[in-house]
């Protein structure tokens, strides 16, 4: 599967060229449906052209470049033409199933799953495509190891801050978030009890240090309870895993150059992670008669 990925991370190469190279004289063996943004006005994400054959696309790219095969063969440009696949032409589908495996992040990742019912081990997965520019969208929901809280990372916590910025009581929940890219938080406010939305700085073991973007107090520090829950509403491509369901709207292709049983240029992914084990129960008493 990872050589069939490198020949999909070098298609997506070819989209990022024609983007950056949209002012150029006419080429032939280029994507002549120019783009002049990644989604339409309506919404509507533009996938422009993908190249069955990555290979042969750079082939005559660099012929172009150096002068040769300028469009008067066919027996040259029918191949080329025929390797090109415009996906914007390909009828939308829903698509559901269960989670492989997942690599890269929201611009230009993938979601490899199965269809529920099959062979999670053997059955030929699908392969869900991100948009090269990062229009996908992408939410994964679910409860998640309070393990997996790390540097980086967006957090929800509803706590009672002092005026130094300590959380003196033990968290016992959290929320991964991924916010609007136009949020304000709230300024923190000691002494109230407020949902406080923050950036982990640093982690060490069960004490979190994160970092506010507004107010006065813009560092707060917290310790986790051992038993401390984290739950997860974000666009993170990282907190996918093998079991999670997937549920997908996009444009399918299974012919050449496809990834696995076929290639989906998802327009929109939903994940729900696979259900954490239950909390172990400690031993049962019975009282003295």
């Amino acid at each position: 599967m990872s050589a069939r990925i490198t020949a999909l991370v070098a298609c997506l190469a070819c989209w990022a060229s024609t983007l950056a190279h949209a002012d150029a004289p006419y080429n032939p063996y280029a994507d002549n449906e120019a783009l002049t943004a990644p989604l339409a006005p309506d919404g509507t994400i533009r996938w422009g052209t993908f190249y069955k054959s990555a290979a042969m696309q750079k082939t005559y790219e660099r012929l172009w470049e150096l002068g040769a095969c300028r469009n008067t063969n066919k027996a040259i440009t029918i191949p080329v033409q025929e390797n090109k696949l415009v996906v914007d032409r390909l009828p939308e589908a829903d698509f559901s199933g269960i989670v492989r495996g997942a690599a890269g992040t929201l611009a230009g990742g993938m979601v490899a799953f199965v269809d529920r019912g099959s062979d999670p081990t053997h059955a030929t997965p699908l392969v869900a495509q991100l948009h090269p520019a990062g229009v996908s969208q992408v939410r994964v929901v679910g409860r998640v190891p309070v393990a997996v809280v790390s540097t980086g990372m967006t957090v929800r916590v509803r706590a009672n801050v002092d005026e130094r910025g300590r959380i003196d009581e033990p968290v016992s929940a959290l929320e991964i978030v991924t916010p609007p890219s136009d949020y304000i938080p709230d300024e923190v406010r000691p002494g109230h009890l407020d949902e406080i939305v923050g950036t982990v700085q640093q982690r060490r073991n069960n004490v979190v240090t994160l970092r506010v973007s507004t107010g006065r107090i813009r560092r707060l520090t917290l310790t986790l309870t051992d038993d401390a829950e984290a739950t997860i509403d974000a666009a993170r491509l990282d907190l996918v895993a093998p079991g999670d369901t997937i549920e997908a709207r996009g444009r399918m292709w299974s012919g050449d150059g496809a990834m696995g049983a076929g290639t989906v240029f998802a327009s929109h992914i939903t994940v729900t992670k696979a259900a954490l084990p239950a909390a172990p129960r400690g031993p049962r008493t019975v009282a003295a008669q």
